[in-house]
């Protein structure tokens, strides 16, 4: 992995490469599309962090967090969680590190809030990505979201 990795704003000089962002054809139906992501986003700017990934002048990918969300907002036992809510790699970029990247940001970006775990959540399938967020130490938590699992990382203290 190259040390010209960096994640960046996406602002209306790179929105629309950001939405022209594909990933494989088997993944589509598993994962939003970046445009989808970004009016989520618009919507809920308080708790959504998108981010684009690049390698140098090539953008590779999107990841977008979330900060402070509880998953059953009628129970407010329910814990306040903060995560990976998307994550999208060009489909000719993927298995070259960018996804791993933007997962450590992501964690990087949560401990620096003083937080010390990370939540993600998938659609389970042939295709989806359990594989990946299991070898990155993501474990199941037993629960759904909606009709997604959920995986949890420790950090370690924030």
């Amino acid at each position: 992995m190259t040390s010209s990795l960096r994640l960046e704003k996406i602002t209306s000089d790179n929105v629309e490469a950001a939405c022209a962002l594909e990933v494989r054809p088997d993944q589509e139906g598993l994962v939003k599309p970046v445009a989808w992501s970004l009016a989520q986003a618009y919507a809920t700017p308080d708790i959504a962090w998108p981010r684009l990934v690049f390698d140098g002048e090539r953008l590779v990918g999107f990841v977008m967090a979330f900060f402070d969300v509880r998953f059953d907002p009628d129970n407010p036992g329910d814990r306040l969680r903060s995560g990976l809510w998307r994550l999208n790699i060009a489909a000719e970029q993927q298995g070259r590190g960018y996804g791993r990247f933007a997962v450590e940001a992501v964690c990087e970006e949560i401990r620096r809030r003083g937080q010390n775990r990370v939540t993600v959540t998938w659609v389970p399938g042939a295709h989806g990505p359990e594989g990946f967020y299991l070898g990155l130490g993501f474990e199941l938590t037993g629960e759904m979201s909606g009709d997604q699992v959920v995986g949890e990382l420790e950090l370690g203290d924030a």
